[in-house]
């Protein structure tokens, strides 16, 4: 597939069949290749490397299309194709000719003229064959095989769960003042949810666009209770839909296969595994780390938190504040200090408004113009896609929108590889493609989707992954755009495009009244950007919970004790929580990130990278937040390198100097 994915024509029925001929096609190629007598980067590395894109190019619109139009057939041909791709991998990590190969090259005289790009790909290489088995005996390099097949396959039916979990609880209600406290916007939602059903009055369900407004507006503290315990509940055997979808005994097996190939491998545990493809070095760096930002920030979380239940009391005369009614008494109690709340600010921030002023804030940075491509083909009517031209005009990536919130799409936000930035053999460039997905209430009506600010800075988030996808200068695959960037270190443009959010300068350029088209006004700018800091405290901890917690399990966990992933999570929240948990709570049983994603013993790299961003961020606050020069090198250090180099050397690079916490610390109030 030379062009852009053709989503219309890929069938269910036709992808294990196509994935079977590329991996035979490049099983082949590969035989031919390790017959060389000599090896050089253009006779080996640039076939491999043209035979790994084949693969990816093929593969990621299907692997795309069972995340967001997900069916009962395409998911039976998607799983059917994850223990193939599992054993082509484990196969290709364990070829000790191809390791040979690697490792003649790395020695070969024609190395020491290698870019540092080059390098590292040979670097990346032969560390990633010991993470791969390649000096375990057969036996255990068999086993490594099915360990990964295995953890393939249940990581996909961990997500499945979660999905379905989610999908099989909805609550349709007649009467109106159920709702009472609700905005139009996610009244409006709830009506066309139910009208997309033939059905009269209102349908709640647990996608964040439904079940966020409830647990934040509506007045009804039993309807909060009912849907909070269904959320809380996804994918256990507590759940209201029942336990047909329970994770627990997938947990408890993706811990397990996870300690045993971390000790194949010669590692203490799986945290320590993790280690090796990340800046992090030790596991003891990781929790002193994750400890000392707890210290530095319990204390806010603990005041904020008492200020709530005094307020709830005083308010409601409410004797205890349980879980349920968190998040309703914050945005009462923020409306109250703030006099502004995220619904007041929703008509100001219509999604045609938001992308465009996201565009703009991109092209005054770095340089580049982001326009319209009615040409690319997509996946459902709501995907729009773009091109992006550098400053002579020329196309240098393209990218899919994929914004809205629908039946049959895994929740959440992310960015993903359509196509990577690489050069072939004949020096022809393929520009880089990129999904951007995100779960946002769709249009009602005549009315444009309108955002929350907080949807606002998701958008940017995900689009600053998007930028380092697609800015890249670097031509070879492996160490392109995210790929060979260390895990704690990617988070570092996707956060840093967040604070453009809280900027006074650039959000008139993404705010517009859906019907008026004022900007946000002066009183409302300033209401905004006094409350930024509402709560940083409780959500830092929350935060630190998650990371603490992942990295206690893959770094505890011991198959010959009775270890309890429950145990485990309640210690973390005895030692960071201060918001009160429900008795009933199985959160894990619905963590994707660290159960069904990359982020395994690597949450910690949300906070790890946050220090980076804030601290690269204060450089603008130095030089001017649209300062072009700032931008054109924090472009040239960070976004265009790549995983061509480490990502110390390039925050460096950039910065002059090595990260310091004080500025995340500055901008979550905390000094």
């Amino acid at each position: 597939m030379k062009g852009l994915p053709p989503f219309q024509d890929i069938k269910p029925e036709h992808v294990e069949e196509a994935l079977d001929v590329t991996l035979s096609e490049n099983r082949e190629t590969l035989t031919n290749l390790l017959k060389q007598k000599n090896i050089s980067w253009q006779s080996f590395i640039e076939p491999l490397e043209a035979m790994g894109n084949t693969l990816s190019q093929r593969w990621s619109p299907v692997s795309h299309l069972n995340a967001v139009m997900n069916n009962d057939e395409l998911r039976v041909a998607y799983n059917n194709c994850l223990p193939k791709l599992s054993e082509y991998a484990t196969e290709l990590g364990q070829n000790q000719d191809l390791f040979k190969a690697y490792k003649l090259l790395s020695e070969a005289q024609e190395s020491e003229n290698f870019s540092t790009a080059k390098k590292q790909v040979i670097d990346n290489a032969l560390r990633d064959f010991h993470l791969s088995g390649i000096d375990l005996e057969d036996k255990n390099k068999q086993r490594y095989g099915e360990i990964q097949k295995r953890l393939s396959e249940i990581g996909s039916k961990y997500s499945e769960n979660v999905l379905d979990g989610t999908q099989a609880w909805e609550k349709h209600i007649d009467n109106v003042e159920e709702l009472s406290g609700m905005p139009q916007s996610a009244l409006g939602g709830a009506k066309q949810l139910a009208e997309n059903k033939n059905k009269p009055g209102y349908i709640l369900n647990l996608e964040i666009p439904s079940y966020l407004p409830v647990m934040t507006y509506c007045d009804n503290q039993k309807l909060r209770k009912e849907l909070h315990t269904a959320f809380v509940t996804r994918a256990s055997t507590l759940s209201p839909s029942g336990s047909d979808w329970d994770n627990q005994a997938h947990m408890n097996e993706i811990l397990a296969l996870r300690y045993e190939l971390a000790q194949l491998l010669g590692f203490e545990n799986y945290g320590a595994l993790s280690l090796a493809t990340k800046m992090a070095d030790k596991t003891e760096d990781v929790f002193t780390f994750l400890n000392e930002l707890a210290e530095r920030s319990l204390p806010f979380a603990k005041l904020e938190f008492e200020e709530l239940i005094q307020f709830a009391k005083e308010k409601d005369k409410l004797e205890k504040l349980e879980p349920w009614d968190v998040a309703y008494y914050s945005e009462k109690l923020r409306t109250q200090k703030y006099d502004i709340s995220q619904e007041e600010l929703r008509p100001y921030f219509p999604v045609p408004q938001v992308i465009k002023g996201l565009f703009e804030i991109a092209s005054r940075l770095y340089g580049i113009n982001i326009s319209s491509n009615s040409n690319m083909e997509t996946w459902h009517e709501d995907v729009q896609a773009f091109d992006i031209k550098d400053v002579s005009g020329e196309v240098i990536a393209q990218f899919y929108i994929d914004i809205f919130a629908r039946e049959n799409k895994r929740g959440g936000a992310w960015m993903d590889e359509c196509k990577v930035r690489r050069r072939d053999s004949e020096g022809k460039l393929q520009n880089p493609v990129a999904y951007l997905v995100c779960n946002f209430t769709p249009p009602v009506g005549d009315k444009p989707s309108l955002l929350t600010h907080n949807e606002v800075t998701t958008l940017f988030h995900e689009f600053g992954h998007g930028l380092h996808h697609m800015l890249t200068k670097i031509d070879i695959a492996s160490v392109s755009g995210i790929n060979g960037v260390a895990w704690d270190a990617v988070e570092l443009p996707s956060q840093f495009m967040e604070n453009w959010c809280w900027e006074p300068e650039a959000i008139p350029l993404f705010s517009a009244h859906f019907e008026s088209g004022e900007a946000l006004p002066n009183e409302k700018l300033e209401k905004l950007l006094a409350a930024k800091t509402f709560q940083a405290g409780m959500h830092m901890v929350r935060q630190l919970e998650f990371a603490l917690f992942d990295f206690k399990i893959h770094t505890e966990y011991k198959p010959d004790e009775d270890f309890s992933i429950q145990d485990a999570l309640d210690s973390v929240r005895k030692q960071v929580s201060v918001v009160p948990v429900a008795e009933c709570n199985r959160f894990q049983n619905s963590f994707s990130h660290i159960f069904a994603g990359g982020y395994a013993a690597g949450y910690y790299s949300y906070k790890w990278a946050e220090v980076l961003s804030a601290d690269a961020f204060s450089k603008f606050e130095e030089e001017g937040v649209f300062n072009p020069e700032t931008g054109q090198k924090f472009k040239e250090c960070i976004l265009e390198k790549g995983g061509s180099q480490q990502p110390a050397e390039l925050f460096r690079a950039f910065r002059g100097r090595p990260p310091t916490v004080d500025a995340l610390l500055k901008h979550s109030g905390f000094m």
